[in-house]
């Protein structure tokens, strides 16, 4: 969250919403530019999952819970990302980058590692 601070930092804001005990951070980033002379206010939604040891991937969770965050922001895309602290993950430089799509059928961005 502090690298994504720095991003928007000067001209954009980012609402953190923790659910305690659920196991997930959804973050709402909006910052604001102009385009032909119109200002106009871009806006992203993050859903932020931990894979733990001894619990199942936590993917289709994290898909489900970002499309009813992305159904409250009206959205019609998001990101999920998911950190593996299980002991038998693989190394951080074997992260990935894929899109997916969510069960409502939006085109979600996946970063896990």
């Amino acid at each position: 969250m502090g690298y994504l601070q720095r991003v928007v930092n000067g001209g954009g804001l980012i609402a953190r919403e923790y659910a305690i005990g659920s196991g997930r951070v959804d973050l709402h980033l909006r910052w604001s530019y102009t385009e032909n002379g119109q200002r106009k206010v871009q806006r992203e939604a993050v859903e932020i999952k931990t894979w733990k040891a001894g619990r199942a991937n936590p993917l289709r969770t994290g898909l489900t819970q970002l499309d009813r965050y992305l159904d409250r922001l009206q959205l019609d895309s998001g990101t999920l990302v998911i950190f593996d602290q299980r002991p038998t993950a693989p190394a951080i430089d074997k992260r990935t980058t894929i899109t997916t799509t969510s069960p409502a059928g939006r085109a979600i961005t996946l970063l896990s590692g």
